[in-house]
């Protein structure tokens, strides 16, 4: 079994679906990768908080095994979110975006975390995501996410990392708007020429799309559930469960037949 890495956010979110709404829970990339990874093998984070970051959410990912190590609390307030969710759950409106801490975050690797063998870059800014990557010592796997913020305000930076992965996590629209074409095939083929050498196209209630220009494409349905409550973190939690996965098998660099299986779990 292999450890995890994740670089990425911890935040208090407050949402609202037509089911309900939350004040400020928590959430955050980080958070919900860190939970579903932790279930296969043991997960290292790298991430910021602020003071008001309670003890509480924090042994949420300790009870879990999960290394703090590299998780650094400063002062000022943790990253929050607001958003809504209409009747489309798939797509969420962000009323306000409070980066506090987030703001100042330098990534910096403690020694023991830069042998993991498997490295997960949420969504976070591609300069830091750069940075990451330059303090990983021969990882064996790389995954990346990112969001039509970081392509419409820092493509250049984005595609640097893209070329520097080897795998990338995308929704359609994002894929879609990265590559300025309006068919999902077309996209998903022009995002693994950016470099990745595998692409997985997340689609919500329908599932998720694994491409490899060699192998071609593997599609997983998505699990049939009847109420939908809130949809936050589904995305880092599907790649959580897939890292954790890929690593509980050792250290080894994923086959095609590795990574259907991993689609599988973080699905589930």
């Amino acid at each position: 079994m292999s450890e995890v890495l994740v670089v990425g956010s911890l935040a208090y979110d407050s949402v609202k679906t037509p089911s309900g709404k939350a004040e400020k829970s928590l959430g955050g990339s980080a958070n919900y990768f860190s939970v579903a990874a932790s279930l296969f093998a043991p997960v290292r984070v790298v991430g910021v908080v602020g003071e008001d970051y309670s003890n509480e959410d924090r042994q949420i990912l300790i009870k879990r095994k999960v290394d703090l190590s590299g998780l650094q609390t400063v002062p000022g307030k943790t990253f929050h979110w607001e958003g809504t969710y209409e009747q489309n759950l798939n797509e969420a409106v962000t009323l306000k975006t409070e980066l506090n801490v987030f703001a100042h975050f330098n990534p910096t690797l403690p020694v023991d975390y830069r042998n993991s063998s498997f490295v997960f870059l949420a969504n976070i800014d591609p300069e830091l995501q750069l940075q990451v990557l330059a303090q990983v010592e021969k990882p064996l796997f790389v995954g990346m996410d990112s969001m039509n913020f970081w392509i419409n305000s820092k493509q250049e930076e984005l595609k640097q990392v893209l070329q520097k992965v080897d795998i990338v996590f995308m929704n359609e629209t994002e894929a879609k708007m990265l590559t300025q074409t309006s068919n999902a095939i077309r996209a998903i083929k022009a995002v693994a020429a950016l470099g990745p050498k595998y692409v997985v196209l997340k689609k919500g209630e329908y599932g998720s799309t694994l491409y490899s220009a060699t192998h071609g494409f593997y599609q997983t349905p998505a699990l049939p559930i009847e109420s939908v409550v809130d949809p936050t973190g589904a995305g880092d939690s599907f790649a959580g469960g897939f890292f954790g996965t890929l690593a509980s098998a050792g250290p080894k660099v994923p086959t095609w037949a590795d990574l259907k299986a991993a689609t599988l779990a973080g699905t589930v």
